[in-house]
């Protein structure tokens, strides 16, 4: 889940189009980035308040789920005969013999839902888009956009983990293209965006993600547009959809066969999927109270010890959002990149005395702590491929900022992942 603290002063947004929003340069194509901060007036607080769409109560702690909308300025609308044609063309290669029976597709809108506990906790937000066939204007569907993260801590865990993955010698250009697989866990759903931001930008990436609250599962399918195909049976470990939809392949065929999601806890599942080897982990598992659970920290744990059987051996890597307690650019230079704040640092060394103490390869692997950029948030990274012998916090940092080049050079985000982790960096 994806819990979210702003910072108290605004920063400036840099390197803005004529419209406010942020681009990047490809080849001479640009490719503009609809989860900009600058577009976040829009749904985080906006003057509309938003309206409910969706309204549940949790058995597991959660209390009241609730899923708000807000209207969206992008796509504009000169876009989205396009993606009409595009949704058509789908559709006839799933369904060729079909002389419009239900007419074409029709866009209806985008909007931002964000999904909340107790109406106030902001644990998620995405963007949606709503369409129908002209025939049928009551059967609306709703889609998910894929390239789109809203929340920048979600980008920073996106950038430092696959800047720190790429580091420790992962083929990443193999697994870009879908020639070589790459496992991931998420650990916590939310609305679900960053497993499908993955699975989308990734073609060799399969996501299994856990996520122990039923009802946010529910919400993120009915109300936010997650793949309904990704839902997996608990009890038979199978999809809990035997076939998908014909909407469903015409909007995620490709990408909804690689999303798993279980619903569990993370030590139940993690335990249980004992065959399993995750090349990278995310954690963003607050609860209902905005608390990240000790028991997903505690170095001695049953959880800790199976996740790091779990975690690749050589290039294994954790990223674990957390809320910041001090200002990693206010370090102590006399302890240079080591005192974040005491609660960042504990959880630090815990997950470097779970994951890391215990391995052969000691010399190697690193833990550090990025700030995320307009948030009070930290992305926590440990990493069981970097090196780590003789080096310092401004030598790690060159050495990403150098591999987080490549790492847009091959992925082509649409963000910088340099602009991440230029932040500040604190190695523990």
């Amino acid at each position: 889940m994806n819990s979210i603290r702003r910072l108290s002063l605004t920063r400036r947004v840099k390197f803005l189009s004529s419209d406010g929003s942020r681009v990047r340069h490809f080849c001479g194509n640009v490719v503009k980035d609809e989860g900009d901060w600058s577009y976040s007036p829009e749904w985080w607080d906006p003057q509309d308040g938003g309206h409910t769409v969706s309204r549940s109560s949790s058995v597991k702690g959660n209390g009241v789920v609730s899923v708000i909308a807000h209207p969206s300025s992008l796509p504009s609308r000169e876009s989205w005969a396009e993606t009409e044609r595009w949704l058509e063309k789908r559709y006839m290669e799933i369904m060729p013999r079909d002389e419009e029976k239900n007419g074409k597709f029709s866009i209806l809108g985008y909007q931002w839902r964000s999904l909340r506990f107790n109406d106030d906790t902001r644990q998620s937000t995405v963007k949606v888009m709503a369409a129908c066939r002209e025939l049928q204007p009551s059967s609306i569907f709703y889609m998910q956009q894929p390239h789109c993260l809203a929340v920048p801590y979600l980008k920073s865990m996106v950038s430092v983990g696959l800047t720190s993955l790429l580091a420790s010698r992962f083929d990443m250009k193999s697994v870009a293209v879908g020639k070589k697989q790459m496992r991931i866990l998420c650990i916590g759903h939310g609305g679900g965006s960053l497993p499908l931001f993955l699975a989308n930008h990734i073609l060799g990436a399969v996501v299994d993600i856990v996520e122990i609250d039923p009802v946010v599962i529910s919400e993120s399918v009915r109300a936010m547009g997650f793949p309904a195909f990704s839902v997996m049976n608990t009890a038979t470990g199978k999809r809990a959809l035997q076939v998908p939809g014909v909407i469903d392949q015409v909007m995620w065929r490709g990408i909804h066969e690689r999303l798993f999601l279980y619903e569990s806890e993370a030590k139940e599942f993690i335990l249980k999927k004992r065959d399993n080897t995750y090349d990278m982990v995310f954690m963003d598992a607050y609860d209902g109270g905005d608390i990240f659970p000790h028991s997903l920290w505690d170095s001695k744990s049953v959880f800790m010890k199976a996740l790091s059987e779990r975690l690749h051996r050589e290039h294994g890597t954790l990223v674990v959002n957390l809320h910041s307690d001090a200002e990693i650019s206010e370090i102590d230079r006399a302890n240079e990149g080591v005192t974040t704040g005491k609660y960042v640092r504990k959880v630090g060394k815990a997950y470097k005395r779970g994951l890391m103490e215990n391995e052969k390869n000691g010399k190697n692997g690193m833990v550090f702590a990025c700030e995320v950029p307009w948030l009070c948030n930290v992305s926590l990274v440990v990493s069981r491929g970097m090196r780590s012998e003789g080096r310092d916090r401004d030598r790690t940092m060159r050495d990403l900022v150098k591999t987080s080049l490549e790492v847009d050079r091959i992925l082509h985000l649409p963000f910088s992942c340099l602009d991440y982790l230029k932040t500040g960096l604190a190695v523990i």
